[in-house]
């Protein structure tokens, strides 16, 4: 699908579910990896992410379509657009958009870090768990104020 195309079909969404015009720019983005689309205030644009339409199908990026025009519409009547706002969430439920896009094979998630540093303290034992290594003669132990020894995990 080409971006005249994706121009098309926003607006043709747009004239069926909202009834109004959609007199702006949409566009595939393919630097978009981890949202299927996304509303730019300033200029009105909208971009949508290809991958979505390639895994997914022309049902999924219709709804992401819906989602953003959703932004779209309300921002510029004025109302709440944004996701928390009642006014964004009872349109985007009447047109049936969708809430959150599905993730793409291949994105992983984000990795949480396991500890790396101990802090313990020469009085008293405790043991502190830290992701980042830090100066352990800036601080002292919560329970007994003793100093603090660093040590690599």
């Amino acid at each position: 699908m080409t971006n005249e195309q994706l121009q098309a079909w926003v607006e043709q969404i747009s004239h069926d579910s909202f009834g109004l015009p959609f007199r702006h720019r949409a566009s595939f983005n393919r630097r978009l990896r981890t949202t299927g689309g996304r509303y730019f205030m300033k200029s009105h644009d909208i971009e949508i992410n290809p991958a979505q339409l390639e895994v997914y199908g022309k049902e999924e990026v219709e709804r992401i379509i819906k989602h953003e025009l959703c932004h779209y519409h309300l921002h510029l009547s004025g109302r709440g657009y944004k996701h928390g706002d009642p006014n964004f969430k009872r349109l985007l439920a009447q047109v049936g958009g969708s809430r959150y896009c599905q993730g793409l094979p291949g994105t992983a998630k984000r990795r949480v870090l396991p500890y790396r540093y101990k802090l313990t303290c020469s009085k008293c034992g405790m043991e502190y768990l830290r992701k980042r290594k830090v100066d352990p003669a800036r601080y002292r132990c919560g329970r007994c104020a003793g100093p603090l020894r660093l040590n690599a995990l």
